[in-house]
């Protein structure tokens, strides 16, 4: 199963073509669209998707570039908010046909979930929502301002060593300008691999990457989870950044059908407990 043939497309929208992965499933059966983390790409998503289907998933399974990222155009506003962002995921709904679908997302995926189910709830099934917390506004303020530089390309190329350690950076610190011994990351470097695709995924978007990034960051999304009415799963997931879990008990006091479940961080985990809330929330 695990071979299974995830298809690359893209559908028309306003701003130009959005690019997207999907496994094609039974038309009968709600799918599940899965929404990346910044500064990355679907490409990340492919174990999510197989796993998935391993677990028994028979729907189908769609996970987009966003506006921005990957190989989808760039959003058509200078400074798109979240709101924008969902909107994108509906209107892709729209030109694949589809009128309700399980909103999966990551952290900035996780926000565009989040307000996709605020702002379309018949469209939505279930929310799960894997890595999302409120900044207090000095963070907030402080990550705004130097998370996500404007970077040009630079005629030594100083922008591919840049965009090479701003993905590694990542991986050591949060916010990853402050390193600092209290703001480092006890978890495993990812491999070369894995680096060096992120890191081409930064190069590709260098022009838009912040623009998900920024809309992310400006989110409230304590103020929105009251307003999110379908099913809503919170992953706190294994390896995560201490501030998103402990936040967790905090918004499932806001939502108002939140569950939440601890997981490890592999796909197959994920999917296994994916599946079994929306099984749990059947109707």
């Amino acid at each position: 199963m695990t071979n299974l043939k995830i298809d690359r497309a893209f559908v028309s929208l306003d701003e130009g073509q959005l690019h997207l992965r999907i496994l094609e499933g039974d038309k009968n059966i709600v799918p599940i669209i899965l929404l990346h983390a910044s500064p990355a790409s679907s490409w990340f998503m492919q174990g999510l998707i197989r796993a998935l289907a391993d677990a028994g998933f028979r729907g189908s399974i769609i996970a987009p570039d966003t506006l921005g990222n990957g190989d989808s155009v760039v959003p058509s506003q200078t400074e798109p908010d979240i709101g924008y962002f969902a909107d994108s995921i509906r209107r892709m709904m729209d030109a694949l046909g589809l009128k309700q679908a399980h909103i999966y997302g990551t952290h900035t995926g996780a926000r565009i979930a989040c307000e996709f189910g605020v702002l379309f709830p018949d469209s939505t099934g279930t929310a799960m929502l894997d890595g999302i917390t409120e900044y207090a506004d000095e963070l907030r303020e402080q990550i705004i301002a130097n998370y996500a530089p404007k970077v040009e390309p630079d005629e030594y190329g100083r922008h591919l060593i840049w965009a090479f350690n701003f993905c590694r950076d990542q991986a050591l610190y949060f916010p990853h300008f402050l390193k600092t011994p209290e703001n480092r990351l006890a978890v495993p470097m990812p491999p070369p691999e894995i680096l060096h695709r992120i890191t081409l995924d930064v190069l590709k978007s260098l022009d838009s990457y912040s623009k998900p990034y920024l809309a992310a960051f400006n989110y409230r999304a304590f103020d929105r989870m009251p307003k999110l009415g379908a099913p809503t799963l919170l992953l706190k997931r294994d390896g995560e950044l201490a501030q998103l879990n402990q936040s967790i008990e905090d918004a499932l006091k806001l939502l108002p059908d939140g569950h939440a479940i601890s997981v490890a961080a592999s796909d197959a985990d994920k999917a296994s407990a994916i599946l079994n809330f929306l099984e749990r929330t059947k109707a």
